[in-house]
């Protein structure tokens, strides 16, 4: 355990110490300098912007002309709570289609649940968010065009996550904002969802599938155990861990699919900053936004890797 453990931050160093050196690379390429280094070395300034980035000097923004540390936490919120929801309703939906897809296999509801995934996941999310917009909010009138809440609720930015500010204001307003913010927050996370959703919704129904035909499940039918116990209870948590694994792979999409979604519903958060930046050539904070997202994706999967540590014994016995 303590062995796995141990060889998961080791990956973890390497992967931290490989994305400095990236980051590194790219601040250089800025016509002036982001950090004042004191040495001409590359190699010797390297260190420096390690020192930088622990001190939590990221640089200055040449936009907005505030520290780009401050300027990422100040979007960090509402990208977070874009993706948390997001990734909440990818995980659930996609667990419950893949496992009603693997109890009715070759059937009509398989082939029609697999069908769907499958054009879910080749879906390009920009045309995929436009279509949204354009039949819930503009055709239907269901769902805001843009933006986290109406102009009528000022809501002060205690925790800058809307859905919690909203909460804290309910003396003001009662859930009327709360739900005026989580009405803005649904076509966004819809539509950052659909691909990791199609892909988890078909990974538990092979993952599943092939649990199911294991030794231990029929033994577990002989002695007359239900189905709906057999699926929840003994095969579940077997299938889970490749699962677990390409959900790792999911937030990488999500992060990439999130400057695009929020470029779309015009979502306030380190997407919409990035795209900023980008287009100004901002080197400062495209360097700390890229490092940062980065960052995240990385404890991210550290977090899935003892996740799976856990469900999995044999990954605790040391190779």
């Amino acid at each position: 355990m303590i062995a796995s453990i141990l060889k998961q931050l080791g990956t973890l160093l390497i992967s931290l110490l490989g994305l400095t050196v990236l980051t590194f690379i790219l601040s250089q390429q800025s016509d002036t300098p982001i950090h004042p280094y004191q040495s001409d070395s590359a190699f010797i300034q390297y260190f420096e912007y390690i020192q930088f980035l622990i001190n939590g000097d990221w640089g200055i923004s040449s936009i907005h002309k505030r520290s780009v540390l401050k300027d990422f936490l100040q979007h960090f919120p509402a990208t977070i709570e874009l993706i948390v929801f997001a990734m909440i309703l990818a995980v659930t939906t996609g667990l419950a289609l893949g496992i009603l897809a693997s109890t009715r296999r070759g059937g009509w509801l398989d082939n029609t649940l697999m069908t769907t995934s499958l054009v879910g996941y080749s879906m390009p999310i920009f045309w995929w968010g436009m279509l949204l917009v354009l039949l819930f909010s503009l055709t239907l009138g269901w769902t805001p065009v843009a933006g986290r809440i109406s102009f009528e609720y000022d809501i002060q930015p205690f925790t800058r996550f809307m859905l919690i500010d909203t909460l804290l204001h309910h003396n003001k307003y009662g859930f009327d904002a709360f739900l005026n913010a989580l009405h803005h927050l649904i076509l966004p996370a819809v539509t950052l969802s659909t691909i990791p959703m199609a892909i988890i919704a078909r990974m538990t129904r092979s993952s599943l599938l092939a649990v199911l035909k294991s030794e231990y499940i029929r033994t577990a039918r002989s002695k007359g155990i239900s189905k709906q116990r057999i699926i929840w209870v003994h095969a579940l948590r077997n299938a889970l861990q490749p699962i677990l694994t390409i959900s790792g792979v999911q937030i990488s999409i999500i992060m990439s699919g999130v400057i695009i979604t929020e470029y779309i519903f015009a979502w306030p958060g380190i997407g919409k900053w990035l795209l900023e930046a980008v287009s100004r050539r901002d080197f400062a904070s495209i360097q700390g936004g890229v490092l940062a997202l980065s960052i995240i994706v990385i404890a991210f999967n550290l977090v899935l890797d003892f996740l799976s540590i856990y469900l999995n014994p044999r990954l605790r016995r040391p190779s």
